[in-house]
C-alpha cells in the first residue's frame, strides 16, 4: 500500500474519479509526483489523502495503481507534456485536457499552481502515477 497526500482543492475530483464510470473531465485519476525512491507499481493499492500528517487528515479513498510512467512538463513558453512513449502534447487542447485530468481547470491555472508551488521550475521530470475507479 502507498499513501499520496493532496490539496484539499483536489478532493472533490479524486472523489468523482473513484466512481465507476469512464474518465470524464472533473474527475482526477492521476497524479504528477517528483521521482523518489518508491512510487506504487501497477497493480498496488494506493490511499488517497488530503491532510496527511496532520489533524484534518481525510481520507479520500482506496484504489489500484494502474500505470506509472516517466512524465515531463515544460511550462514554460514553448510548453509540452512528454508522458513515457505516447506522443508528446504540445497543443493548447491537449494541455487543456490534459490539466483537466489532473484536477485543474484548464492548462493556465495547472501553470499557476505549478508556479505558485514549485516558484522557478518551468520544466519537470518525475513520474505520472494512474489509478482506477472503484467497480
Amino acid at each position: 500500500m502507498v499513501a499520496y497526500s493532496f490539496k484539499k482543492r483536489f478532493a472533490p475530483p479524486i472523489i468523482a474519479g473513484l466512481q465507476p464510470g469512464p474518465l470524464v473531465v472533473g474527475m482526477k485519476r492521476q497524479t504528477i509526483r517528483a521521482d523518489r525512491k518508491r512510487h506504487a507499481r501497477p497493480g498496488e493499492e494506493l490511499q488517497l489523502y488530503t491532510g496527511m500528517r496532520t489533524r484534518s487528515c481525510q481520507l479520500l479513498g482506496r484504489t489500484t495503481c494502474i500505470a506509472v510512467a516517466p512524465v515531463r512538463l515544460l511550462l514554460g513558453r514553448s510548453p509540452s507534456v512528454e508522458i513515457g512513449g505516447e506522443p508528446t502534447i504540445t497543443d493548447d487542447a491537449g494541455l487543456d485536457l490534459f490539466a483537466r485530468f489532473d484536477g485543474f481547470a484548464n492548462w493556465p491555472d495547472l501553470c499557476a499552481f505549478w508556479a505558485a508551488e514549485h516558484a522557478e521550475v518551468s520544466d519537470f521530470s518525475g513520474v505520472l502515477i494512474r489509478w482506477e475507479s472503484r467497480s
